[in-house]
């Protein structure tokens, strides 16, 4: 049970938020998880909206990769809504079930690609330590560039902090059919 009363439906936030509302709306296609808590503070959802949607849209890593570090990064967190919600949109940028059920599991990455290895040792550093040592900086940078590994870490944040934490804090429920953490 949520915390606070999710926001569904944009008749309720006052007139002046509607258009909010109806961004969240467009971006999503509904209004559920953290942005149901967001719409708590208007303001506040429009401004983390651009994110989404750049990350989405015009970032420069490979959406499949980028999904491999946003799942990383959540699965650290305990994140069960956004876990579910990204593991949904990785399936559909192709990331494959091996993949999938190693980052679930919190498994030995050695399994993976050398790409997505690099990524789960990285993200996974950041997370657990707030710090990434230099070789493995150095490996991703080398693969990615300076502007692509900028994107992924603000991409893995993104989701690991402000989104999971959100889902988190206010214990936004995972959708029935959603894909499920270990207990």
């Amino acid at each position: 049970m949520p915390r606070l009363t999710p926001i569904t439906a944009k008749n309720e936030l006052s007139a002046e938020h509607h258009a909010v509302a109806d961004t969240v709306v467009q971006v999503f296609g509904h209004i559920r998880g953290p942005f149901s808590m967001l719409l708590h503070s208007p303001k506040l959802a429009e401004r983390l909206l651009p994110l989404v949607t750049f990350f989405r849209d015009d970032c420069v890593v490979d959406t499949k990769l980028r999904s491999v570090a946003i799942l990383t990064a959540v699965r650290e967190r305990e994140a069960a809504y956004v876990w579910a919600a990204q593991t949904a949109a990785a399936r559909r940028a192709g990331v494959k079930e091996e993949v999938i059920d190693v980052l679930r599991a919190k498994g030995d990455p050695a399994k993976l690609s050398a790409e997505e290895r690099e990524i789960v040792v990285y993200v996974r550093q950041l997370m657990r330590t707030n710090r990434v040592d230099q070789a493995t900086f150095d490996a991703l940078n080398r693969r990615h560039g300076p502007q692509g590994i900028v994107e992924l870490t603000a991409a893995a944040n993104h989701f690991g902090g402000m989104i999971s934490g959100i889902a988190n804090a206010f214990e936004v429920p995972v959708p029935p059919d959603g894909d499920r953490l270990p207990s």
